[in-house]
């Protein structure tokens, strides 16, 4: 007997009533760039984002929440910036503010705070730097560890419900753990970016909060996107082991492997980051003509859902989030 799989897909009805993957606004993580100046400034390598105050920052959210949307991710882009990167766990910092601000003007969202450095340094790396015996410039891992548990200290003081650390320096899930704990914070999350590549795919972003090093790069300590599953799994098995509450694929279309290989071997939250240059890449094609901007960005956020992740974070969320309300998505 001929088998006929084509007639689970004769309708609509019929191809949402076999669907295994769902796509909805809450499974979408928007993410705002925060910084002192006043008013929005588009980033004209993103087209459709920019840099918002405060103020701005607080619609933002409260538009996120409209449309479904239960979390947001902070970006700080500070007007001064240091060797420390000391901006990145000033009490009155811009991330700081903000996340005070969300909280008590839109309470019902979730605010996760980048944990890094980068966008703070004067250098643009993600800690303290160092020379090596070679005469060339890296970050001094420990001294970024105790930096890195002062600034998510600060954002769980100032409200951040989720701290996200992304230098990818060794040890630092566990320093940051430790850190909130003894302030008091057991009860914030930390949502590791576990598997982070020194990827190509964050031009975009390095450009919209000013972070491109100035000095040497950051393949010394971001993963080598030739790595294999192997260092990917044990990268995420250290971060698991020090306390890492979610665990996060950075970039996420070019590594969909690499979730689908976290999915399976690991039983906490999964999240992938739809970067910058994803982002960029799917506008530049749409504003050409090439594809149906709708039609590229919820199949390829389908496809992060399908290799296993929990939520996306990702600049299209808002976006998106109209689309599958107009679709009866969500």
């Amino acid at each position: 007997m001929l088998e006929r799989p084509r007639r689970l897909r004769r309708s609509a009805g019929l191809r949402a009533l076999t669907r295994e993957v769902s796509l909805a606004p809450h499974h979408f993580i928007h993410p705002i760039f925060v910084h002192e100046e006043e008013g929005e400034t588009p980033i004209a390598t993103m087209p459709g984002v920019s840099r918002h105050p405060v103020a701005g920052a607080v619609t933002q959210a409260r538009e996120a929440l409209s449309l479904g949307i239960l979390s947001v991710i902070l970006f700080g882009i500070p007007s001064q910036k240091d060797p420390q990167g000391s901006g990145a766990y000033a009490e009155g910092g811009v991330i700081q503010r903000a996340a005070a601000a969300i909280k008590a003007e839109v309470p019902g969202v979730t605010v996760i705070a980048d944990t890094c450095l980068c966008e703070y340094t004067d250098h643009g790396h993600c800690g303290p730097l160092c020379q090596t015996g070679e005469g060339d410039w890296t970050v001094d891992n420990d001294a970024a560890l105790e930096l890195l548990a002062r600034t998510a200290v600060s954002q769980a003081r100032a409200g951040a419900d989720v701290v996200a650390p992304s230098a990818m320096m060794d040890g630092q899930v566990g320093a940051i753990r430790s850190a909130l704990d003894a302030a008091g914070f057991e009860h914030v999350p930390v949502m590791a970016y576990a598997v982070k590549y020194a990827s190509a795919y964050y031009g975009p972003f390095r450009d919209a909060a000013g972070s491109a090093p100035s000095v040497g790069n950051r393949a010394s300590y971001q993963m080598d996107p030739a790595g294999g599953e192997r260092e990917a799994l044990r990268e995420a098995r250290l971060d698991a082991e020090q306390g890492a509450d979610f665990l996060m694929v950075k970039p996420a279309l070019a590594y969909l492997d690499m979730l689908r290989a976290l999915r399976e071997n690991f039983d906490l939250p999964l999240v992938a980051y739809n970067v910058s240059g994803e982002y960029s890449l799917i506008k530049a094609a749409a504003q050409a003509g090439y594809m149906d901007e709708r039609r590229t960005v919820l199949e390829t956020l389908t496809g992060m859902r399908r290799a296993g992740a929990d939520a996306i974070i990702t600049y299209h969320a808002l976006d998106a989030a109209r689309w599958l309300r107009e679709e009866g998505g969500a």
